[in-house]
This record gives structure tokens, sequence and C-alpha cells, in this order.
């Protein structure tokens, strides 16, 4: 345990709380069009009014912690993904406008409700992408990026676009089924029972898919005696997926939705035993990345003191609306 893997571990943090807390509201970005206009997209949306905006925090964390702790991986990351983060940023921007106008602005809701969804449906597509991209190689000579414009755009790439598409709503559907009540918490039931067995689809198809890419992720899950360790991770999806589906038949409140959290956290387990200690996956390790020991001392400093005070205030936020809400708000 060095600098370094601590380093790596915050971003992997950041990373993760990232999912957890912004992949639920843009789900309900992609979920919008098939609620019904009025009170059940009002509720929706009151639904995230008062914490979408902090849960982007994780993303500013994550970037700037990679450019700060890794300069040499986001020097080549960066370049490599250029067009998908252009567009993820673009579609947030476009989302959190139609967030706020879609209420000061009546007389043009529909068209703000149309933006909401598409700046959600772009900028959760363009993270999916910018991960296959990753995980499938980014070309690399010596210190720089030496692939083209276009090569983050793949079948596989397109395939994890379309994953996290499907992974986000089931999120938006789950959390829509903790804080809602009446029939839109019933339309979000039936919505997280389809996206569930979709999302499992995905799973397997990117699964496969993956053990394709490098031969570094062949053997890391089929070689023997690796095998025996990397198999309790789809063992662990097949369990929690019954979980998932019995707390829904259930009418379970809140635990569907961290059920579902528990799928997500089992294909970034995945992810990791796929491509550590790598940064940029067959190509450069988090120590090969690293920035000098000075500056990750003293980036630590500030992020153990600005990190717990992030946790804290984005715990109180989520206890204070704790509660179901309705058109008019949390009660």
């Amino acid at each position: 345990m060095d600098l370094t893997v601590i380093w790596a571990a915050i971003i992997g943090f950041a990373i993760v709380a990232y999912v957890v807390m912004d992949g639920f509201d843009l789900g309900i970005g992609i979920l919008f069009p098939f609620f019904k206009v009025g009170k059940d997209r009002d509720t929706a949306m009151n639904s995230i009014a008062p914490v979408w905006d902090g849960n982007e925090t994780w993303l500013v964390m994550g970037v700037g912690g990679l450019l700060a702790a890794f300069p040499l991986a986001y020097a080549v990351i960066l370049p490599a993904l250029y067009a998908p983060m252009i567009a993820m940023l673009l579609g947030l921007v476009f989302r959190g406008v139609a967030f706020e106008f879609r209420w000061r602005d009546p007389a043009h809701r529909e068209f703000w409700d149309r933006a909401f969804t598409t700046g959600s449906v772009i900028a959760t597509f363009a993270q999916g992408i910018a991960l296959g991209a990753l995980l499938q190689g980014i070309t690399v000579e010596g210190r720089a990026y030496a692939g083209g414009w276009w090569e983050w755009l793949t079948p596989f790439s397109v395939l994890t676009g379309f994953g996290l598409l499907i992974g986000y709503a089931l999120l938006g559907a789950c959390w829509l089924n903790w804080k809602t009540e009446s029939g839109l918490q019933r339309q979000a039931v039936t919505y997280a029972g389809r996206l569930g067995i979709a999302l499992l689809l995905m799973i397997g198809a990117i699964s496969l898919a993956t053990l394709s890419l490098e031969a570094q992720y062949h053997q890391r899950w089929l070689s023997f005696p690796g095998i025996l360790a990397t198999a309790q991770v789809p063992l662990a999806t097949i369990i929690v997926t019954f979980l998932f589906y019995r707390s829904l038949r259930l009418r379970k409140d809140a635990q569907p939705f961290f059920w579902a959290l528990s799928l997500f956290g089992l294909c970034l387990l995945g992810l990791g035993v796929s491509i550590w200690p790598d940064i940029v996956p067959a190509r450069v390790t988090i120590w090969e990345a690293a920035a000098p020991y000075r500056s990750q001392l003293f980036m630590l400093v500030g992020a153990s003191i600005m990190v717990p005070i992030i946790l804290t205030y984005t715990a109180w936020s989520y206890w204070v609306f704790r509660g179901k809400v309705g058109e008019d708000g949390y009660h």
C-alpha cells in the first residue's frame, strides 16, 4: 500500500459515488417520456430536485483527481475520448438548463421535458461509450495517445453505451419505486422488472465480449486457479438478481434500489479484476502514470479534509429528504 494505490482508491471511490448518486437521476431523465404529462412528471422531477446537482460533485472530483494524481493517464485518455467527453458535458449542461427552465417557463414545458430526456440520454450514452473505448484499449506510443479521432467508436463501445442506458434507467425506476406512491410507483415497479432482465442480458453480452478484447482479460478470468475466485462474481450476480426480483415481488420500497446498486457494484468489481493495476488498460499502470510523491502527499492532505465534508453534506441532504415525494414536494 503506497500513495499511488491510495489515490487510485480515492478516484475509484469517486467514480463509484458518481454512478451511485447520479445514475438514478439520469435514469429518471431516460424514463421521463414514459411518464404521464403533468402530475407524474412533476413528481418524478421533485424526487431528485433536492439532490441532483450535488451528485455531480463526484464526477468533478474523479476527473480532477485523475489530472492531479495521474497526469500521464489524463494526457493519454482525454485525447482518445474527446468526442464522447464533450458530448457528455454538453448533455449534462443541456439537461441542467432544462431542469430549471421547465418550472420557470411553463409555456414551453414540453420542449424542456424533451431537452431533459435528450440531455440525460446523451450524457449516459457518452459515458458508456467512453467506458467501452477505455476497456477495449487505447493506442499508445511512448507516453502519448497515437490513435485516430474515431478510435472510440466501435461495436463494443456502442454496446457498453446501450448497457449503461439500461442500467441507469433501472436505477431511476427503482428510485421512483422507493420515493413515490400510487400509480407512478406501480409503473416504476413494472419498468424495474423489465429493465432488470434487459440489464442482465447486457451484462452477459458485455462480459463475453470483454474476454476477447485483451489476452490479459481472458487470463485473469478463466485461468486456473484464479477462476476459483473470479467465478464468485457471476455467482454473486445471480444471487443479487434473485434478491432484487424477490424484493420487487414483496413490494419493498428501498430494497430494489440497493440490490440494483449491488449489481452495479459487481460490474465495477469485474472491471477492477480485468484491468488492475492498469489505469489505461493493458497500456499504462497506476505507478507509471502517477504524479511525483510530494504532489500526491500534498493533494492527499486536501482530499482528507474535503472528502469527509462532501460525504457529510451529501448524507445530510439525503437524510433531510428521506421521505416519499408528491406533486408538491417531499412529505
